[in-house]
């Protein structure tokens, strides 16, 4: 199916029917971070019920464990890092999006100062504004180097992944990006002792909170998916938390 959108007086021609699908989806193989255990599906077994087919009963019948910042593909609030409770739920109020796609080789820090350590790969300032040198699009998805489908199932926990300087984090908020995707499980330090300075950059917290910007982590985009704009349909699980697992799914834009 063909849609036509219009954006800054151009028009673009979306194929809906072809979906490019950036996430990871929740399972028990799947990449966790924070120390947490695999995710588990459990059927409800009680003396009146038997919640799996296999084992007799009538129908499958799950509990589901997880942790949405632990476990895959997941969207948060700025209620990750607040007082108050900025649901997911309240704090999307579209889900299609004007999104550009970048490919970065991360910086390899040789000095140790307040915000990083020599030996840290971090995604820069500099890196960003480079990338973007135009105008900035409401939807940012940065694709990190080296890129392989061993992101689907990495164990993030004492790694030290890739993070982002918080001076980075403020650029973006400042030129206006709404919602920030990534191929990490966090755009902070993995030990920072609890400052978590990028999210506050991003969401401009405390002093004037972006309420409806959003942070997606985990994401894996392949490498057969090409730099470039994009309309993105952000799918989020509908929950009263600061995050829910969610489903990114890109389209390619055609000039008419």
């Amino acid at each position: 199916m063909i849609t036509h959108i219009q954006h800054q007086g151009n028009t673009f021609t979306i194929d809906i029917s072809q979906p490019i699908d950036i996430s990871i989806a929740l399972h028990a193989e799947g990449p966790r971070a924070w120390y947490a255990g695999k995710m588990r599906f459990a059927p409800v077994i009680n003396q009146y019920f038997t919640g799996s087919v296999k084992l007799g009963g009538n129908v499958n019948f799950n509990d589901v464990f997880f942790n949405p910042h632990a476990h895959g593909t997941h969207t948060e609030t700025l209620g990750h890092i607040s007082r108050e409770l900025v649901s997911i739920e309240n704090a999307l109020t579209r889900y299609w999006w004007f999104a550009s796609l970048i490919t970065l080789m991360p910086h390899l820090c040789t000095d140790t100062n307040d915000i990083v350590t020599a030996g840290d790969s971090i995604i820069t300032l500099e890196q960003l504004q480079q990338a973007l040198p135009g105008e900035v699009p409401e939807a940012l998805v940065i694709r990190t180097l080296p890129n392989s489908d061993e992101k689907k199932s990495r164990l993030y926990s004492n790694t030290n992944f890739t993070y982002m300087h918080p001076d980075a984090a403020a650029w973006l908020a400042a030129q206006g990006v709404q919602h920030l995707l990534v191929d990490m499980p966090s755009i902070d330090r993995e030990e920072d002792q609890g400052k978590l300075l990028a999210h506050h950059a991003f969401w401009n917290y405390p002093s004037e909170p972006r309420l409806h910007a959003t942070i997606t982590e985990m994401i894996y985009a392949d490498q057969s998916i090409a730099d470039g704009m994009y309309m993105l349909n952000l799918q989020v699980a509908s929950f009263m938390n600061d995050a829910a697992p969610s489903r990114p799914v890109l389209y390619k834009l055609l000039h008419n």
